[in-house]
């Protein structure tokens, strides 16, 4: 990028982040997530490094909080209450601590204390002889606003202090709001026709900026103190802690002293995979020196104390450009529309595409070639398009419109009456028959190792193969005189091919890609006919009949097993000997009876293996929670279900205990 690009980047993402900064600020609305306002603050951040004299002091970057509403009293903060330097990989981290370590006396061990951080509202409390007598926001970080009687209604802040406080104490900490508090709140919202809320760092800004106080105590907000910033002095931080707990406040319980970078690093991995079991919102962890001597020297560098930083956890949200928009074919034909991105880090890894799901999506976000977009994980596993910030549009932007011919076989493509999707008519389209033996092949379905992407195109390409039946008659000569194929590498995949000519019926079902089969309904399917020519010969009615199989699923398994082309397929299978092994009888076992739902990973099972345990001990695999749940499981990394379990107070059983149970029963 030249320095002339960079300084119209520049100025257009102070543009947009100072407008987000005034809606949160000062406004109290938001239009995009913390993530996302982060993820721009970094672009911005990382230009201005390279350029630096391209800083200027109205930067956003320059900056700490938002200007003081002109409905609350001004507060000048006696020693400035500072942001921290944000830090988002192990290498940022890395090199953060070696300047501490450079700063520290040679050979010095470094210890710091590690806190979680919370995602609140950031105030200050003045107590004098003990008692309560004022307490502001954080504000532009010199100059706060006066929330005194607001945060009198917070049970959590002691309005006299216990033990021996000191004469005068200035303390700081964050105003949160719990994840059940926040749900209840927009329960009643909805019940009494109000706006619906964000999220809870949002709502609680609101609550703590109320002109009414009875209104911030309805709110249920909660504090947690971290910091003296005028009182009795300590040599650590973490005696800070301990004296603050004497005092009578309330600190996060998860607190604690590292002895060395690679302890910080464990305990940021830690509350990264555990941060949905809390009940309270985080989005990294701050680390400090622990040694208050030490911190001091080290000193303040613009608006960021040196000492102190927020290791952020990885974004589920982040921001990036659009630099094509490409249309992918399915195996069912469908036409799907893909952004392809600037690469952007995001959720522990590096995003360069972005599905857009169809023509309708995209013309509804507005997303445009140039564009810069919100991007995120949905469900933490797919990367998805968000929204688009249109001030930072390129001026020429065109409008994306579906190609009217396939862009592989260039046959017509249709959309359906009354859907969103478009489809390539042609049967015998190259892009389809892939698809469709890559689901074959993949690890939820057949499971056959070896087979992957390239060779699949390969042995397409050479006319080897035409659909997943034709696998099973590949020999060893016919991939050994592919183009850089070891005879070795042939055996292997020839045997790892065979090794999978015996399938259970539910994975042989979701294997064939039917349209609206899942892994789950196939299994339901295979316990319900128990054998795949009673599935052939079933009616609508008789598929329809099948719990969890609505009019849609039913139709279009009905149509595919009347379809000739089928049955020829199902005859290739036959005549090449793959057979379909019928499920066992499931046992009366601890889930009879009980409907289970999975979130997160259970340690050295695949999510097949542990639905397998499910419906072996009895009970029945969904895949969403709901209130006809009778359990969830929650392993590492659990997402949004969990959150959704514990509105609907659905039971939940830890990962460890369900293994035990497993290993119990086998």
């Amino acid at each position: 990028m030249t320095k002339e690009q960079a300084k119209k980047r520049i100025e257009k993402l102070r543009k947009e982040i100072d407008h987000h900064r005034y809606l949160y600020h000062v406004l109290d609305r938001q239009e995009i997530s913390d993530a996302a306002l982060d993820s721009l603050k970094h672009e911005l951040f990382q230009l201005e490094q390279q350029f630096r004299d391209l800083i200027t002091p109205d930067s956003p970057t320059q900056r700490v909080g938002g200007e003081p509403r002109k409905e609350f009293k001004e507060v000048h903060h006696r020693v400035p209450l500072l942001s921290l330097e944000d830090v988002f990989s192990r290498e940022e981290f890395a090199a953060w601590e070696e300047r501490n370590r450079k700063v520290a006396s040679s050979g010095r061990r470094l210890s710091y204390m590690c806190e979680l951080k919370v995602d609140g509202l950031a105030v200050t409390l003045h107590y004098e002889d003990g008692f309560f007598v004022q307490g502001a926001t954080r504000g532009d970080g010199r100059t706060g606003e006066d929330v005194t009687e607001n945060l009198k209604t917070i049970e959590s802040i002691p309005l006299r202090l216990r033990g021996n406080p000191p004469k005068r104490l200035e303390v700081r900490g964050e105003i949160y709001m719990t994840k059940k508090a926040f749900t209840a709140l927009n329960a009643r919202q909805k019940k009494s026709g109000g706006k619906l809320y964000a999220n809870p760092r949002n709502v609680t800004a609101g609550s703590v900026r109320q002109l009414d106080p009875t209104i911030t105590a309805s709110r249920d907000l909660r504090f947690s103190a971290y910091d003296i910033a005028d009182g009795p002095s300590f040599r650590t931080h973490h005696e800070e802690h301990a004296a603050l707990k004497s005092f009578g406040f309330p600190t996060n319980p998860h607190a604690e002293v590292a002895p060395s970078a690679a302890a910080v690093q464990r305990y940021h991995r830690r509350w990264e995979r555990r941060r949905d079991h809390l009940p309270y919102e985080i989005d990294g962890i701050v680390v400090l020196v622990d040694d208050n001597e030490l911190f001091a020297r080290l000193g303040v560098v613009g608006k960021t104390p040196r000492g102190a930083v927020a290791y952020k956890f990885a974004a589920r949200q982040a921001t990036t450009i659009v630099e094509e928009i490409r249309v992918q074919v399915g195996r069912t034909g469908a036409l799907t529309p893909v952004a392809v991105l600037k690469p952007v880090p995001l959720g522990g890894t590096t995003v360069s595409r972005a599905t857009l799901h169809n023509e309708q999506e995209v013309h509804r976000k507005d997303i445009r070639v140039g564009d810069t977009v919100v991007i995120q994980r949905a469900g933490d596993v797919i990367p998805e398009v968000v929204n688009v910030l249109k001030r930072l549009r390129p001026t020429g932007a065109t409008i994306f419109r579906m190609p009217a011919v396939c862009p592989v076989c260039s046959s017509e493509v249709a959309k359906e009456e009354g859907g969103a999707v478009h489809r390539c008519t042609s049967r015998t389209c190259a892009a389809q028959q892939e698809r469709t033996i890559r689901h074959f092949v993949s690890r939820a379905a057949a499971d056959i190792e070896g087979v992957g992407p390239k060779l699949i195109r390969k042995i397409l390409d050479e006319g080897l193969i035409r659909d997943a039946a034709d696998l099973y008659a590949l020999k060893e000569g016919d991939l050994a005189v592919l183009e850089r194929y070891a005879e070795k590498s042939a055996g292997n995949v020839i045997a790892s091919i065979a090794a999978r000519k015996r399938l259970p019926l539910g994975r042989f079902l979701y294997a064939l890609g039917i349209r609206h089969v899942g892994s789950i309904t196939a299994e339901d399917l295979a316990q319900a006919f128990g054998h795949l020519d009673h599935l052939r010969r079933a009616s609508f009615d008789e598929i329809n009949a099948v719990e969890g199989v609505g009019d849609i699923v039913a139709r279009s398994i009905a149509d595919y097993f009347a379809d000739s082309r089928t049955r020829v397929l199902l005859g290739k299978f036959r005549k090449i000997g793959v057979t379909m092994v019928n499920p066992p009888k499931t046992e009366k076992g601890p889930f009879h009876g009980k409907t289970v739902v999975v979130t997160g990973s259970v340690p050295g099972m695949s999510r097949e293996e542990v639905w397998e345990a499910v419906r072996r001990l009895g009970g029945k695999v969904s895949d969403s929670a709901g209130k006809g749940t009778s359990l969830l499981v929650v392993g590492e990394e659990a997402g949004s279900k969990l959150q959704k379990a514990q509105t609907l107070r659905i039971p939940t059983m830890d990962a460890d205990a369900f293994a035990q149970l497993v290993q119990k029963h086998s």
